[in-house]
């Protein structure tokens, strides 16, 4: 990982937000809409598939298994929390950083999506 921080999902977001709230009784205007964007993202209504911080961070420690993803943690974060089921999604994060990824690649994020979900 880089010195810029650590990545975290949004499941994770919606826990601290919710841990907050409860320990201080009140948001921000700002942590209410985050909240309710984190509450959102981390449910099923999203992508079917409702998130959990514990799987958010295993499918990351896999991914960045992968050679080229070490180059690339934000990708492999951005996977990991996209959860994709189709190598076109895949190549559609991969696409923003303009790097080419073997197939070999590719079916190795979806089968650690596939293991984890």
């Amino acid at each position: 990982m880089s010195d810029d921080g650590i990545f975290t999902d949004f499941s994770t977001v919606r826990d601290l937000l919710l841990n907050a709230q409860e320990r201080r009784g009140f948001l921000t205007y700002e942590q209410k809409a985050a909240l309710q964007h984190a509450e959102w993202a981390s449910s099923d209504n999203r992508n079917g598939i409702k998130t959990e911080p514990g799987v958010f961070t295993d499918m990351f420690t896999q991914i960045m298994e992968i050679e080229i993803f070490q180059k690339y943690p934000e990708l492999a974060a951005k996977l990991a929390e996209l959860m994709p089921r189709h190598a076109d999604d895949v190549r559609a994060v991969i696409a923003s950083r303009r790097i080419s990824i073997d197939a070999e690649d590719i079916e190795s994020v979806l089968d650690i999506v596939k293991k984890n979900v």
